[in-house]
């Protein structure tokens, strides 16, 4: 059963209460949703998304927020500030998941906006400027092959082409899939990119940093692009195992081991030269309709994940690939490289304003966090990248991200939505 929103404020309420209740019922209401399985799974353009957004829909509601839609499905509830002519302070994040995920990456963002909004809510003061709850769709780039669907889709970004992406588990495209939920995406390409503003993102950290210093939220400094080839292939030759000399093989499994120690040993060596880069094969699929335990496997399939804050790193790393499938195509005869389609996304630096301003938030609550790089790609990298002045702010996780184990203390995103809320309420325009 989903509980019902009961985001209204008494006179007794404190924004430290507000904070702590907003988040633990948004939280429950949103995890309420998810098809079977382990973990969490809400596909983006997918009806389980839709109704999470619903949800809060029904919370800023109950705020009586001024709620809309853009032409993709995006959500965003405002409000009102003291001068509603000084750029707005956006905060959010989405609300999709991968396949199986967690319990926190993007929802954990969402519910820190709403209790951002309702902590000033509570406060009987309006914040300096308008406060937009933004809630994306889309942001998981694993149901379709292209990065930030949501975000970019309202800052105007979005292209015909892209529209056209197949969605992982159904094969229609996008622009399908954003129609079926009542949205248009021809209005979407239509439509013009919104004056730049503010975008401010939390979100759980993605890897082990925080959890290890004991630290319960961080400030991000800049978000690492990405290099992906999603759908490529190695073709061989099928032979017997047991009938085929070595000097007689093209193994495409051999092939893709040299690939993956040569490129490992590139990633080691630019990391050596100060470089920053992340090499990840994620995806290896050699059971074809062809494959057998007594055959050299003549066909399969990987991914190839490349990450980094420059993109001439991205450029470098990927001219090492291409150097290395040509080597191997030439000291093993009938093996042959196809990498597919190149998706990608732009490194992105966040707003030293923004964040020497959350900054001396922190510290009036007593808090001191270090400012950090984001590995992950987030919604405030597509924000940043069109203009806008962005920031993110980490929270402790462990046991991973994008699986069920995913793990947060509440009260670790309440502390950073508390000195946000400092910094907002001390006076956020210069």
């Amino acid at each position: 059963m989903i509980l019902p929103a009961t985001g209204a404020l008494s006179s007794a309420d404190t924004p430290d209460r507000v904070i702590a209740r907003t988040i633990r019922r948004v939280l429950d209401r949103v995890n309420a949703l998810s098809a079977p399985g382990p973990g969490w799974t809400r596909p983006s353009y997918s009806d389980l998304e839709s109704r999470a957004h619903k949800v809060i829909e029904e919370e800023a509601e109950a705020l009586k927020l001024e709620t809309s839609r853009d032409a993709a499905g995006n959500f965003f509830a405002r409000l009102p500030g003291q001068d509603r002519t000084a750029p707005a302070l956006f905060v959010g994040s989405h609300l999709d998941t991968v396949s199986h995920g967690g319990a926190y990456d993007g929802q954990a963002g969402v519910a820190a906006a709403l209790a951002l909004i309702a902590a000033c809510r509570a406060s009987k003061m309006p914040p300096p400027m308008d406060i937009v709850l933004t809630v994306t769709r889309a942001e998981e780039s694993v149901w379709f092959p292209v990065s930030y669907i949501g975000s970019r889709a309202h800052l105007g970004a979005l292209t015909a082409a892209e529209m056209k992406a197949p969605r992982a588990d159904t094969g229609q495209s996008l622009a399908h899939h954003m129609r079926a939920q009542g949205f248009d995406p021809d209005a979407v390409l239509a439509a013009r990119a919104p004056d730049p503003a503010r975008f401010l993102e939390f979100h759980i950290e993605q890897g082990p940093v925080l959890q290890e210093a004991g630290e319960a939220y961080g400030l991000v400094t800049a978000i690492r692009g990405g290099l992906r080839y999603r759908a490529a292939r190695i073709t061989g030759q099928w032979a017997h195992s047991g009938g085929t000399p070595r000097d007689q093989r093209a193994d495409t499994v051999v092939a893709l081991a040299d690939l993956v120690l040569a490129m490992d040993g590139v990633w080691a060596d630019m990391l050596g030269q100060g470089a920053d880069l992340t090499v990840t094969f994620g995806r290896v699929d050699g059971a074809t309709p062809a494959h057998a335990m007594a055959k050299v496997a003549g066909e399969l399939g990987f991914c190839l994940d490349l990450r980094s804050r420059d993109v001439e790193m991205l450029e470098r790393a990927d001219d090492h690939l291409r150097r290395e499938m040509r080597r191997i195509e030439t000291t093993r005869p009938g093996i042959v490289f196809d990498l597919g389609a190149q998706s990608r996304s732009q490194p992105a630096v966040m707003s030293g304003d923004m964040l020497d301003r959350i900054a001396r938030g922190a510290r009036q609550i007593g808090d001191s966090p270090r400012r950090m790089l984001s590995g992950g790609g987030h919604d405030a990298a597509a924000f940043a990248v069109a203009g806008w002045d962005s920031a993110m702010i980490f929270i402790r996780n462990w046991n991973g991200s994008h699986c069920p184990e995913e793990g947060m203390d509440a009260s670790d995103l309440e502390r950073a939505v508390g000195a946000v809320y400092a910094a907002v309420m001390a006076g956020w325009i210069p």
